[in-house]
C-alpha cells in the first residue's frame, strides 16, 4: 500500500458547484482543495474525492 493520494479529475470542476452559494469552484492543487471564493470556503479533496460538506470546509480569511 502506498501513501500516494489519488489524483483529482479536473473534469469534475465542470459539474461541481459550491453547496453554500451555487458558485463555480477553483482547484488548488498545492492544498488539494476546491475553493469557493464567493463563500470564502475551501473544500478538501481526500483520495481524489471532493468532500463538499460545509462542516468539513476550511474558512478562508
Amino acid at each position: 500500500m502506498t501513501d500516494e493520494a489519488q489524483p483529482f479529475d479536473r473534469r469534475m470542476l465542470e459539474a461541481l458547484i459550491c453547496p453554500k452559494t451555487g458558485a463555480r469552484l477553483t482547484y488548488d492543487a498545492d492544498r488539494q482543495e476546491l475553493v469557493s471564493k464567493s463563500a470564502h470556503l475551501a473544500f478538501p479533496i481526500r483520495d481524489g474525492i471532493p468532500v463538499m460538506l460545509i462542516d468539513e470546509a476550511r474558512r478562508l480569511d
